[in-house]
């Protein structure tokens, strides 16, 4: 293993000790120095007396107090940014998922009874700038405005086919009915959906389970199918990540060469909910903008309003920060867009950059993916953000009284361990990072189907040339190879990706061990002379110590609409659907909320700094973390989801 590797794997761990060491250095000096006496200099015309044997502090850390009072302003603005852009991103996003379900053209577009529907993208102004005049106008309306307008261009939506990938693993077969339902009752299942349920040969009788599953819904779906991921594949460690990459490489020999441009495939939890709008609006988005499509991944928000009244105060709010960690990327204009549990890409994105990684480094499948493809395009990656948001459970034990409060944040904190493990992508950032500047001058990748591939890093693949075509026409030999331009590197891209990572996988332990030592420092420097003249760095970051929490504030605000708008058009279709009697929604109310955001100050360490300190320690002696299932509470009933025409969705 080279240093290099090295480092880049416990990278959290050494910003860690690299900051305690700077801080210790820094108290040890100012505490030290402020013992330290000097005698006061003596006028030469004046008798020596003992008695000016008082003494003034004088000495300081020096650099190393500089260093941490000018570090610790730059990463209370960083804090700061977080809940404004949390803020910006929840508005936008509930104007944007108000606006989307008044717009009866995207009702009548998932029944075919359109021909093409325009309407409102948060995609980025670069991203949408770069597409092609024919497009322009167009996407560039859709960041600020919804258009109702149907165009006299004809295409056929149906062509377009979603794979969807409901990675499980010893999850209830009730609950993964009730998702299956919710997929079944949306008008464009039988035309566009082909369901792939990814199991696991871990799970003693997985197999029979699925084919039940699949003989249940085969009529209800284009296609369902099941794959089983063998448990013995060296270098691989257990998780959704090396499942989904088996189920996506099992896939991809169901679609040829001309039908993979259209094919999008979709990772789901077995708990997601994906409403209807989801995929229209995907498809709407890929038709749009054809010359984009092939490098686009879909982000869309997530909503936990399954179960979220039933759980305990901190376990819920734990959620609605964490739902701002994947809100904060998605507003408008915004150029970096990670997604969080559900996303969709196209099945020849995958194929260019080889799939899935299954390594214990790719436990944070979601974000590993959108960096696996952000860099494969040298920072080019498109994002749009999908204004449909995926309903989502909390984690619940099932157990009452002070045992199930126990279990309930042991099950949570056991889940913030597995989103805080997602710390060794900063250092998968840094290898491809390198790597990208090595091969910063190459213009064309080539790449084939992800089944005929045994190793995208080192298979061999012919460099495109004038006789290319030629020898593909006479033997055959490469015909499946493809050939996609790479534009040169965005730099300015990259630098905001990695000041995302930093915001994501440092600063909750930096801020922690920042305002510790700020406090000691005060202290020790409370009579001493500001011979550094940095003593407003602390007043400053005080107030926006206090900026940063009303922030906080106004953003759980903010998250009542976002919660309101989501759970009421979830409850409004599955109750067109004919499900939601056995379905439990969860509404937000005054004044019973107002004790989330009392506690919200305690749920950012317990859930977030502690967790995340204890991963990047973790990593100085392993990579892999024990992957178990969240608990989530049981489907107490089913009923069949009944068929919606089209007036009874427009009424939604």
């Amino acid at each position: 293993m080279s240093i290099f590797l090295w480092v880049t794997r416990r990278v959290g761990g050494l910003s860690v000790l690299t900051l305690v060491a700077l801080l210790s250095t820094s108290l040890y000096l100012e505490w030290s120095t402020g013992r330290q006496k000097i005698q006061k200099p003596q006028d030469d015309f004046q008798a020596p007396s003992y008695a000016s044997d008082t003494t003034t502090p004088i000495g300081n850390g020096g650099r190393w107090t500089l260093t941490f009072a000018y570090y610790s302003l730059l990463i209370h603005i960083m804090v700061l940014m977080f809940p404004v852009r949390a803020c910006l991103a929840v508005g936008n996003l509930t104007h944007g998922v108000k606006a989307v379900s008044r717009n009866r053209s995207l009702q009548r577009f998932k029944y075919g009874q359109t021909r093409r529907l325009s309407f409102m993208s948060l995609a980025s102004d670069e991203t949408l700038t770069s597409s092609h005049a024919s497009n322009s106008s167009s996407s560039d309306a859709g960041d600020s405005d919804m258009i109702e307008s149907v165009t006299d261009v004809d295409y056929d939506q149906d062509k377009v086919i979603h794979a969807i990938i409901v990675p499980n693993y010893k999850e209830d077969v009730d609950g993964l009915r009730e998702t299956l339902d919710v997929l079944a009752s949306h008008p464009q299942a039988r035309l566009s959906y082909d369901v792939y349920l990814a199991m696991e040969t871990r799970e003693s009788g997985a197999e029979i389970k699925a084919s039940g599953l699949v003989s249940e819904y085969i009529k209800k779906f284009r296609f369902i199918h099941f794959t089983m991921h063998p448990s013995d594949i060296p270098g691989e460690a257990p998780g959704k990540g090396s499942n989904a990459a088996w189920a996506a490489r099992k896939l991809s020999e169901r679609y040829s060469i001309e039908e993979r441009r259209d094919v999008i495939i979709t990772g789901i939890d077995a708990d997601s909910h994906l409403s209807s709008n989801y995929t229209a609006l995907i498809t709407n988005m890929h038709l749009e903008h054809p010359q984009l499509a092939q490098t686009t991944l879909y982000s869309a928000p997530i909503l936990f309003d399954r179960n979220a009244h039933l759980v305990p105060t901190v376990v819920r709010v734990a959620d609605i920060l964490w739902c701002a960690a994947g809100l904060s990327g998605l507003y408008a204009c915004s150029s970096i867009r990670p997604p969080t549990s559900v996303y969709s890409l196209p099945l020849e994105l995958v194929d260019r950059v080889g799939g899935w990684d299954s390594d214990p480094e790719a436990i944070g499948e979601d974000l590993h993916m959108y960096l696996k493809c952000f860099f494969a395009l040298n920072g080019n990656l498109t994002s749009r953000t999908v204004l449909s948001p995926v309903s989502q459970t909390s984690v619940c034990s099932g157990q009452k009284g002070h045992r199930g409060l126990v279990a309930d944040i042991r099950a949570r904190y056991a889940q913030a361990m597995r989103h805080m493990w997602g710390a060794l992508d900063s250092g998968y950032a840094m290898r491809q990072l390198v790597k990208l500047w090595k091969n910063r001058k190459t213009t064309v990748h080539s790449y084939r189907p992800l089944h005929t591939t045994l190793n995208a890093e080192t298979d061999y693949l012919p460099h495109p040339d004038e006789k290319m075509e030629e020898r593909k026409a006479e033997n055959g030999i490469f015909s499946d190879v493809t050939h996609g331009d790479v534009s040169s590197p965005d730099w300015i891209r990259i630098f905001y990706l990695f000041h995302r990572l930093f915001e994501a996988h440092f600063l909750p332990t930096h801020m922690m061990l920042l305002v510790i030592a700020s406090s000691i420092y005060t202290c020790i420097a409370a009579d001493k002379p500001d011979n550094l003249h940095i003593a407003w760095t602390f007043t400053f970051t005080n107030y926006l110590r206090i900026i940063s929490f009303g922030g906080t504030a106004v953003y759980l605000m903010l998250y009542e609409g976002y919660h309101a708008t989501g759970a009421s058009l979830r409850l409004a279709e599955m109750t067109a659907a004919g499900l939601a009697e056995h379905m439990v929604f969860s509404f937000r109310k005054f004044p019973a909320n107002l004790v989330d955001y009392a506690v919200s100050p305690l749920v950012a360490p317990l859930f977030g700094c502690v967790p995340a300190l204890q991963a990047q320690f973790s990593h100085f002696y392993t990579q892999e973390l024990v992957y178990a299932v969240s608990a989530k509470p049981e489907v107490v009933g089913r009923v069949r989801a009944k068929s919606v025409d089209g007036g009874e969705f427009l009424s939604v």
